[in-house]
């Protein structure tokens, strides 16, 4: 039974990567059973649960298992993965935020099938699904609001990330100054937080957020 388990573990993970040859066999059994503490589901659960076809699939996998060897990813090396992309910037407290966003069990991990969940809402999700996704990026607490405290956290990271180099030079207030305008045009009965309908409801008004979110329909 542990042979027959072994074995398709194997074969859904060449089947993700595209990677098989019969000549390396042996070699990479007991190389891949050695290093991967984690193999995601097979390739056609996936191709079922999200919206990546079989070939995007297998990119991702191979992109993800040649940073992430063992098959998860931790905070720390999700940071340190994600502070690749800002050099000029401080990305840590971002990329902790995005980091609660894909890890969905609360496990302190994010396996492949985190990451491609997340990713299929971010690029190929409804608005509505990429509004939600986005919504609980937010809602720090997950209390099923939004305040201004978590929005200003949320937003000094991505300015910490930005780097203090940009041009022109971003003052300090500069994100304080952009919660308190969202505020105002988000929490429409002014109680002082920012619901998932009031801020579905702006964001879908603002031409500016929705031409962003359009950027990501061919990124893949």
């Amino acid at each position: 039974m542990k042979a027959k388990n072994r074995d398709q573990s194997l074969s859904d993970s060449r089947e993700l990567d595209g990677s098989y040859d019969q000549l390396t066999d042996s070699v990479e059994d007991d190389f891949e059973l050695s290093t991967v503490c984690h193999r995601p589901e097979s390739m056609d659960k996936l191709e079922e649960q999200t919206k990546f076809t079989k070939k995007e699939l297998q990119v991702l996998y191979r992109g993800f298992k040649n940073e992430c060897p063992c098959g998860v990813v931790n905070e720390e090396n999700f940071k340190t993965i994600y502070s690749q992309f800002f050099p000029q910037g401080d990305s840590s407290m971002y990329a902790h935020f995005l980091f609660e966003a894909f890890d969905t069990n609360k496990n302190g991990s994010v396996s492949f099938e985190d990451f491609v969940f997340g990713l299929s809402i971010i690029l190929r999700g409804t608005i509505n699904d990429r509004l939600n996704w986005a919504f609980n990026l937010y809602d720090l607490n997950k209390d099923g609001c939004i305040t201004k405290e978590e929005m200003f956290d949320i937003m000094k990271s991505i300015y910490d990330m930005m780097g203090k180099y940009t041009y022109p030079t971003m003052q300090d207030d500069i994100p304080r100054e952009h919660v308190e305008s969202f505020f105002q045009k988000m929490d429409r009965n002014k109680d002082g937080v920012v619901t998932i309908e009031e801020f579905i409801e702006s964001c879908k008004k603002d031409e500016n957020i929705m031409q962003s979110m359009q950027l990501f329909d061919n990124v893949i």
